[in-house]
């Protein structure tokens, strides 16, 4: 059949559907935000700052109670070699409990710093690093400080307190190296940032 000139084809089979308007318009708010999502963050001086403050705030508390007791051990080891102490028996279990909360496995808080994330926005300084070497500074090398003041407190002998002795000088200078490299690196990210925050505070 043929269309005669200047009638308009009457539109045949099912009515196309037509986007309602305020589809197309959430459509649109949702890829703009979707685009926005996709545009890297990339934090300010000043945050980057405010995130190793944090850091080093979370890493003392984890860390605290194992620094702790190494120089609960160190000043009871004191006392007994000055003679301003006699009780052996409390100062070999000064040592011992700080030992104990040195290991991750008897100590939430150093089960917490092994677990520990550092924010991405500090990736650069590589303090995940720092993170671990912290880890070890408790976990072997604080504890085994400890449990060498347990053992010269309680040396009976010459034989004995000069082995334990040295031992403690052999184990001190490696917590000491440790300690060092923790706080070059924290010092190195907070010089960067203007931070003006102080690595974690251990003793030594």
């Amino acid at each position: 059949m043929t269309t005669r000139p200047g009638v308009p084809r009457r539109p045949s089979g099912w009515p196309v559907p037509r986007m309602p308007k305020w589809m197309l318009a959430g459509g649109l708010v949702l890829a703009a935000g979707l685009v926005l999502a996709a545009i890297p963050h990339h934090p300010s001086t000043a945050e980057r700052a405010a995130d190793l403050r944090g850091v080093v705030h979370d890493l003392t508390t984890d860390i605290e109670s194992c620094a702790g007791g190494v120089t609960d051990s160190l000043i009871a080891l004191r006392g007994i070699q000055s003679g301003a102490s006699h009780d052996v028996k409390t100062a070999v279990s000064i040592a011992n409990t700080a030992a104990a909360n040195c290991s991750p496995g008897n100590s939430m808080q150093m089960e917490d710093l092994v677990q520990y994330q550092v924010p991405e926005s500090l990736a650069s300084f590589h303090l995940d690093t720092a993170v671990n070497d912290l880890v070890t500074w408790g976990f072997p090398l604080a504890q085994r400080v400890q449990l060498d003041v347990a053992a010269l407190v309680s040396a009976t002998t010459p034989a004995a307190t000069e082995r334990a002795t040295a031992q403690l000088h052999r184990d001190q200078q490696a917590l000491d190296a440790e300690r060092a490299r923790i706080d070059a690196m924290f010092t190195s990210a907070s010089t960067s940032l203007s931070a003006h925050v102080s690595p974690p505070s251990l003793p030594g």
